[in-house]
């Protein structure tokens, strides 16, 4: 009893830092930025503590600015040291002494693995990481991690921007991961995140008519396994998330938003399968997740919405889903 309930707060502890960081979720037709020059991504391997930190910058935040407004660097790229698997991530947004600056100025960031594919979407890189200004943890989840070996290169994409009224001339971002090494005795098993958007396998952000806007996507199950959990991710004026087995015809989660009076998004709820060994799943099965908006400003809104559920996946034969693999990233290509 007593493993279920840790298993069960800190699988929502994850889910809520990954649904809180989904806004950047394959969001494409923004403005141009302004290109941020001397950015360098730098890595720091403990090796005996079995933690590496990722630091990316610096940045030149001005005050009151937008992500548009700020200079924004080119994604850039990590090589994995180790075979074994990342157990937790830290991040944190400093200054070049190390001291704090405020989370907010964070808009997000995303870490990409780019040889292997999202397995509900083969045409996407499989994202792993994500954070935004709230700057949740992701903390261990005993016994589980995700898989990766030595060489696998990750795509480190941010994007910043400075509500507050202070300067900060040099921001960095640092995410500090915890791992375990590939060893006789170290078994952990693998989940993969698992990405459903209504948009399916396209570009996440879609317009809002005004008034009541029902979008739908459907995905169809490539493996058996069970869903750990699901957390979601709406823009202002959604009202709720639903994700359900059309195949059984049976509700998986219903997320209900929490908005302001004027219709801004405030939360959204995360539900955890963990307590009952997961949701279950089979090859086959069609999974439909519909996002609800209601648009009150009587005018439409161009790319205004996203409607994404985002858990983990413990597949029945890992061999399956760990087989994946990107034939030639593209993303390689541009590497720095």
């Amino acid at each position: 009893m007593k493993r279920t309930a840790q298993l069960f707060a800190v699988a929502a502890a994850i889910l809520l830092a990954a649904s809180a960081a989904l806004a950047q979720h394959e969001h494409h037709g923004a403005a141009q930025h302004k290109v941020a020059t001397g950015v360098k991504l730098d890595v720091k391997d403990d090796a005996a503590a079995q933690t590496f930190t990722v630091r990316v910058g610096p940045f030149h935040l001005s005050v009151n600015s937008d992500h548009n407004a700020t200079p924004q660097a080119p994604d850039a790229y990590l090589t994995i040291p180790f075979d074994g698997w990342l157990i937790a991530y830290h991040p944190r947004v400093v200054d070049g002494a190390g001291q704090p600056v405020p989370n907010k100025v964070l808009h997000h960031v995303a870490f990409w693995n780019i040889a292997r594919p999202d397995f509900l979407c083969p045409n996407k890189e499989e994202h792993i990481f994500g954070a935004g200004g709230e700057m949740n943890d992701w903390p261990a989840l005993p016994g589980f991690g995700y898989r990766v070996r030595k060489g696998d290169r990750i795509r480190v994409n941010t994007m910043w921007h400075n509500p507050t009224g202070t300067h900060y001339p040099m921001a960095y971002l640092e995410v500090r991961m915890e791992y375990r090494r590939a060893a006789p005795g170290v078994a952990l098993k693998s989940v993969y995140p698992t990405w459903l958007d209504v948009m399916r396998c396209g570009d996440s952000g879609y317009d809002l008519k005004p008034g009541k806007n029902i979008t739908s996507g459907e995905f169809t199950l490539g493996f058996t396994g069970a869903l750990l959990g699901l957390g979601g991710h709406l823009h202002d004026y959604g009202e709720r998330l639903d994700v359900r087995n059309s195949t059984k015809n049976e509700v998986i989660a219903a997320l209900q938003s929490k908005l302001d009076a004027a219709g801004r998004i405030l939360a959204m709820p995360i539900v955890t399968f963990v307590e009952r060994g997961g949701y279950r799943l089979n090859k086959g099965e069609i999974v439909r997740v519909t996002a609800t908006y209601d648009n009150r400003t009587a005018r439409p809104l161009p790319e205004g919405a996203m409607g994404i559920a985002v858990g983990y996946f413990l597949p029945d034969d890992d061999a399956l889903v760990a087989a994946l693999k990107r034939n030639k990233p593209a993303s390689a290509k541009k590497s720095r």
